[in-house]
């Protein structure tokens, strides 16, 4: 029997684990997937948020500030990789001026400081290859991190920590006998003194099954692009455009590895797992990218991807006891939910002190290694040596798997020894970037297979390349015919 149950291993339900580990309590986390952040945590544009643009007043005005403010130390604690490069919104005419300025009035009243509305003198020693905007709403303190890094960090602290993790354990149902809730999944049953809802698109249906309904969730598709390594140099900042009644617009960011990345659109679906992407849809994300910076080499797409986001029918987060008692439903965290993050874990945890007396671990570590390493074009090294490395005995653990990422086997290693047991390729991919290069895992993933089923024992049959909602296939090809 546990003391918490968490269901749901996105960044959401992992800042929480990690959370609780600081005390003296036994906590499991449920996920149905193979492993930690497979859902919205690793689709979507990992930006740590400013702050400012969630409307004052509601729990993401409440939380994107108070979660922005925490990264810092996360970061080196954790070692996930986050970096602090601003943002800018950019305004096209004097309308969308005054727009700024009132994203400026509603982000100081969030608790943002340091907002301003910069000219487009300034604008053009931000940002050279900025398209023909008059101005922009600049703020320093935005960033970017590596959403399943970050996540993948959270989980792997809370392990060493003492928090249990129970992967392809679908929830099927919910029961509350003697002020226990007994939880049954796909592999069998969980007793807990208190749970936890943190799962994402399905938060609305685990919570119908021991509350009566108040909530449902409206699944969001946003479709993305990926250009090359090494791309991101073109810009500095995460760009943003101004937000009108036709939306907001699509992003231009780097991201932490210096890819450079467009995206999203906004589409309601009715299958929340689809995680498609469409030809026409992605045209679309190109047109609107070049009002931002113009010109951009579609040459260097190497990828498309999807992801869709927990909105709730209250256009809120929920956070919140129920009416079961000693059931907490964490719904309807989308976008800032990231940078969110790390507030409403501490929140939750306030919230379970309420309910249960928590003593400190005295021997709880906030310290992770890191597992991937931010490498720039000077640190790689040229191919002719990489060749030499790929070609070293299979057992030795400075064999380069991955080519284009140069990511070696004692990286892969490193990664399959950490607490959780990953049985994808795309674990690996997530972990080490060994798939993330131009040829998107061609060359290195069956070398991979072969790793991971040699050090789990296990054939490599066993190992799939990715789970439910990873994602389409790269459209780089087909961008490249049909560009006009």
């Amino acid at each position: 029997m546990y003391d918490i149950t968490i269901i749901g291993g996105g960044v959401i339900g992992c800042s929480i684990a990690r959370e609780l580990s600081k005390y003296k309590i036994k906590t499991v986390v449920i996920e149905q997937e193979e492993d930690v952040s497979c859902g919205a945590t690793k689709a979507n544009s990992g930006i740590i948020h400013g702050g400012y643009d969630a409307t004052h007043g509601t729990k993401k005005g409440y939380f994107s500030h108070r979660g922005n403010i925490l990264f810092d130390r996360l970061n080196k604690e954790l070692n996930f990789g986050f970096e602090k490069i601003g943002s800018l919104i950019l305004a096209f005419n004097q309308e969308e001026i005054k727009t700024l300025s009132k994203i400026i009035e509603n982000g100081e009243k969030n608790g943002v400081k340091n907002l301003k509305i910069i000219k487009r003198k300034e604008l053009i020693e931000l940002e050279p290859n900025i398209g023909d905007a008059i101005g922009a709403l600049y703020c320093k303190n935005a960033g970017i991190v590596s959403p399943y890094e970050y996540c993948i960090a959270l989980a792997e602290n809370a392990i060493s920590n003492g928090v249990e993790f129970k992967f392809n354990s679908r929830v099927e149902d919910i029961d509350k006998k003697n002020n226990l809730y007994i939880i049954k999944t796909s592999v069998g049953e969980v007793k807990s003194k208190l749970v936890i809802n943190a799962a994402g698109v399905n938060s609305d249906i685990i919570s119908n099954m021991i509350n009566d309904e108040y909530f449902h969730i409206i699944p969001r598709k946003g479709e993305y692009l990926v250009y090359t390594k090494g791309y991101g140099d073109i810009i500095n900042h995460v760009i943003f455009q101004c937000p009108n009644e036709k939306g907001k617009g699509v992003l231009v960011t780097p991201t932490y590895h210096n890819n450079l990345m467009v995206g999203p659109d906004a589409q309601i679906m009715d299958d929340k797992y689809d995680t498609s992407t469409n030809i026409d849809n992605l045209f679309d994300i190109i047109g609107k990218a070049d009002r931002s910076i113009p010109n951009l080499d579609n040459k260097k797409i190497i990828r498309s991807f999807a992801g869709t986001r927990a909105t709730s029918s209250h256009h809120d987060f929920i956070i919140e006891e129920t009416k079961s008692k000693n059931f907490i439903n964490v719904a309807g965290i989308e976008s800032p939910g990231i940078t969110s993050s790390p507030a409403i874990a501490q929140y939750v945890v306030d919230l379970v002190k309420k309910i249960i007396d928590l003593s400190k671990n005295n021997k709880f570590n906030p310290f992770r290694e890191p597992n991937i390493l931010k490498k720039s074009e000077s640190d790689m090294l040229p191919m002719k040596t990489v060749n030499e490395y790929i070609n070293l005995d299979e057992d030795d653990p400075n064999r380069i798997v991955c080519r284009c990422e140069q990511v070696r086997q004692r990286d892969i290693l490193d990664a399959l020894d950490r607490g959780i047991k990953i049985t994808s390729t795309d674990g690996i991919k997530r972990r080490t970037r060994a798939g993330m290069g131009i040829c998107q895992g061609k060359f290195c993933e069956p070398r991979v297979k072969k790793i991971i089923a040699k050090k789990y024992g296990i054939s490599e049959e066993e190992i799939t390349t990715r789970g439910i909602g990873s994602g389409s296939e790269p459209v780089r090809v087909e961008i490249i015919k049909l560009k006009k």
